[in-house]
């Protein structure tokens, strides 16, 4: 009978144990965003997946056969209840970098991440990434210009760039702008065409910055002054006659009343617009396309400004406020709509709110925006020269009636084009710039 019992509980022991080895887990770890360098102190962000969390998560670097420790953390064991146990995929925040190993020296390194599960087996998994030492921060020097800005407008600032880098522009508020080399000049010699967005507090202090592999980052700063610019704010009044036409035009098939299709078209499809014409800013040349003045489109009247507030008026009742980016401009129907300035085509095709729309690259992420159309006669890839017809006005897209849609952006953030019509301006804030180098 002892055999017996003995042998049953032997059974029942190698039995658990086949289950929990059988329901035990294998961790898998990301990192995200990808590391492809470490400097001083560089953040690394690690996701690892395992239902039943984690005992151990290690961070190591290797370099030259040594291994250097930068991150461990352990949990109390869960061998036989782990099954209780339900988590969703961690993500945990350390920092690797020459503070957390004063051995390391600039070359090529590895980047270990141990992880354990925290179940009957404890599998541990390894995974391993190729990294650069980086210890070396970017300097910069930058211009001594004078640097006038109106608000919503545009600027250039020249800069020298050196020590170990690999992306430099110029920072306004929460906007970014990329730099590119200067014409004829080593790549360390650089310009960033930028905006001071019409959304910014003219307190905003734009600067120069560059950044290393690791993350390391430095600033400069240049002289300026802001001119603050009064926007307009207006009441537009919707009837049901307008919402019927651009409702169907745009959302054929929707549901839901005329008055709710209307307000996401208007908020969430006018944002999803908007940051598809600021995409195109990476289909830009790194060349001067464009001459001499922009074009306005000719005899044209003046119906909406840049960044006109716009208060959406429904029988009477506010449903709504958007700013309008660009201007609306009108002669009669159907007039020919022409190219700004020289360019290349990156956009031809319809674009919700903007209805027919084309959008002219003319370099350095410059790009003007022609939108309502009620014709395209060109195509993306097309090169166009200043005044040649690309189409016809229309009234597509969220448009009450016929007129253009003509707004400019500088590295996609939309900008007013004013300054663009003249001359002098042109002349002085941007081609003297980008020319003082012998």
């Amino acid at each position: 009978m002892k055999l017996l019992i003995a042998a049953l509980v032997a059974v029942f022991v190698i039995g658990a144990v086949v289950t929990l080895a059988a329901l035990s887990a294998t961790p898998a770890i990301a990192v995200d965003p990808p590391v492809k360098a470490i400097g001083a102190d560089t953040p690394v962000q690690v996701e690892v997946s395992d239902p039943y969390g984690l005992r151990r998560l290690t961070a190591l670097v290797e370099q030259n056969g040594a291994r250097y420790t930068v991150f461990d953390q352990h949990h109390p064991a869960h061998r036989l209840w782990f099954m209780r146990l339900r988590e969703a995929p961690r993500t945990t925040a350390f920092r690797a970098g020459k503070q957390q190993a004063p051995a390391l020296r600039p070359g090529k390194a590895t980047l270990v991440v141990e992880a354990q599960s925290n179940d009957f087996l404890g599998r541990t998994v390894t995974a391993s990434f190729d990294v650069n030492v980086v210890l070396e921060p970017p300097r910069l020097v930058v211009d001594e210009a004078q640097h006038y800005i109106n608000q919503g407008g545009a600027e250039l600032v020249t800069f020298t760039v050196s020590g170990d880098w690999s992306e430099a522009g110029v920072k306004v508020g929460g906007y970014t702008f990329r730099s590119f080399p200067l014409p004829g000049q080593p790549a360390n010699e650089r310009f960033s065409l930028f905006g001071f967005p019409w959304d910014l507090p003219v307190d905003t202090v734009p600067h120069v910055y560059a950044r290393n592999a690791a993350g390391t980052e430095v600033t400069g700063r240049f002289w300026f002054k802001i001119f603050p610019k009064p926007f307009r704010k207006r009441d537009l009044e919707i009837t049901d006659a307008f919402l019927d036409k651009v409702v169907n035009q745009i959302d054929p098939g929707g549901s839901g009343d005329l008055l709710a299709r209307f307000l996401r078209i208007n908020r969430d499809l006018r944002k999803q617009n908007n940051q598809t014409l600021s995409d195109l800013r990476l289909k830009t040349a790194e060349r001067v396309l464009w001459n001499g003045p922009f074009l306005q489109l000719a005899n044209s009247q003046v119906e909406s400004h840049f960044a006109d507030v716009r208060s959406y008026v429904y029988k009477g009742k506010k449903v709504d406020q958007q700013v309008h980016l660009g201007y609306d401009l009108a002669v009669t129907q159907h007039v020919p709509v022409v190219a700004a300035n020289d360019g290349r085509v990156v956009w031809a095709a319809d674009l919700g709110i903007y209805g027919n729309c084309i959008v002219v690259d003319h370099g350095y992420g410059l790009q003007s925006i022609y939108g309502h159309l009620s014709r395209i006669d060109v195509k993306p890839g097309d090169m166009v020269k200043k005044g040649q017809a690309m189409g016809h006005s229309g009234s597509t897209g969220l448009a009450g009636g016929d007129h253009l849609h003509f707004s400019m952006q500088v590295d996609g953030v939309q900008i007013n084009p004013v300054e663009w019509f003249d001359a002098h301006w042109i002349h002085d804030r941007i081609l003297s710039k980008l020319q003082s180098k012998p």
